[in-house]
């Protein structure tokens, strides 16, 4: 179900949602696209599935249109993400040209007449090229850039063909780039099936559904299966806990068309749920699942080496839900350390395991901090305010 932006004045009141339909007055009736790499699965794309007819709502025309590719061009992305995140791998000239080509077919078939153009990470930098630019053009950074890898040279000289560029956090804007920057948070939507309060009745039925019993505390990592989201680290972690504490593990992921490597990981990982019978590991999209696992769950884990931002963090929190999580990228803006969860070093599954079980143990202090959790959220990570953000941005744009 769509919803319209009069739907969260029961969630924001009524001045926030007056503010943004005010502010929007002066760009009703402009046409605006978002170009990304996929409609489903991974962060981007459920995010730009709310975010796009709410700021249609406002009065403007928003559009989205995503790159047609084969598997060849996304092993490509696959490696150029990994690169901007700062491992140590370089793409061949043969590896390049299928990247600009793929973008340069697509510019031949996806016609941009529009005022404004917002293309959302690296898969799609390169479109810009093959348009005659009368328009401003804005490139949505969705990744840690704090420390990219060699690759960045090259990737920079396609960012500066940009008028505006978007990051999460200061820590991942450049000194080294042309483009304007903002600084803009992601957010949850709050009426999404994600995100919708659920009854205790409906949390039993789900999980159910997938075998899951609360006879124990549940730790629960929601996240892409991707080597960044560490989910091997996951395991040992749990296998920590676990000499202490009885308890069960649940890693849930989906796969993105955009992630060839998703699969393969996943593969790995289900030796883990054949050997352990409190272990769950699920690859499947579902969004009641992901709901009532966020608010039954005892303690969420999201153990990323890296992170954009990590908005399963945000759900969680949302829900009442504290969080364990790496000491990284956007995820610092979400977790203030002992007050709505933990920040840990990633790499330390030790401490890790230390303050999960600490959390575990003591039900005053999930409560609290629970509560601490979702008032961050509603405060600062609600699809409005980034709605209102926007409209502000695009008002300036234009």
């Amino acid at each position: 179900m769509q919803h319209e932006l009069k739907d969260y004045r029961k969630i924001v009141g009524d001045r926030l949602i007056d503010q943004i339909m005010d502010e929007s007055t002066g760009i009703i009736g402009k046409h605006v696209v978002n170009i990304s790499s996929t409609f489903y699965g991974g962060g981007v794309a459920e995010y730009l599935g709310a975010f796009v007819p709410l700021l249609d709502d406002t009065g403007l025309h928003v559009g989205w249109r995503v790159l047609k590719g084969e598997d060849e061009f996304f092993h490509v992305t696959k490696k150029l993400h990994h690169a901007l995140q700062g491992e140590r791998i370089k793409l061949s000239n043969e590896e390049k040209s299928i990247f600009v080509n793929q973008n340069k077919y697509n510019a031949s078939f996806t016609h941009l007449n529009h005022d404004a153009i917002i293309v959302h990470d690296a898969q799609p930098l390169p479109i810009i090229k093959f348009y005659k630019k009368k328009q401003p053009w804005i490139w949505r950074c969705h990744v840690d850039l704090s420390k990219p890898g060699a690759i960045w040279p090259y990737v920079r000289k396609f960012v500066n063909l940009y008028d505006y560029a978007i990051f999460h956090t200061k820590e991942f804007q450049r000194k080294d780039i042309r483009p304007k920057q903002v600084i803009h948070q992601p957010s949850i939507d709050p009426l999404s099936a994600k995100n919708i309060r659920m009854t205790s009745a409906k949390i039993k039925r789900v999980l159910k559904k997938y075998d899951i019993d609360r006879d124990k505390p549940i730790i629960t990592q929601v996240s892409r299966f991707d080597k960044w989201k560490d989910p091997e680290g996951v395991i040992e972690t749990y296998k920590l806990i676990k000499r202490d504490v009885d308890c069960r593990l649940v890693l849930l992921g989906s796969f993105a068309t955009d992630d060839p490597e998703g699969e393969a990981i996943y593969r790995k990982l289900i030796k883990y749920d054949q050997e352990d019978e409190d272990v769950h590991v699920i690859g499947i999209k579902d969004d009641q699942l992901v709901n009532a696992l966020q608010r039954e769950s005892d303690v969420i884990l999201q153990k990323s080496l890296r992170e954009g931002f990590g908005l399963t963090i945000s759900e969680a929190l949302y829900k009442g839900t504290p969080v364990v999580a790496g000491r990284v990228g956007g995820i610092k803006l979400q977790i203030k350390n002992g007050w709505n969860g933990y920040l840990v070093n990633p790499v330390n599954i030790k401490e890790t395991a230390k303050v999960t079980k600490k959390l575990l143990l003591n039900d005053k202090i999930r409560s609290k901090m629970g509560k601490n959790g979702k008032k961050l959220v509603e405060d600062n990570f609600l699809i409005t305010t980034q709605i209102r953000n926007w409209v502000r941005l695009l008002s300036k744009v234009l």
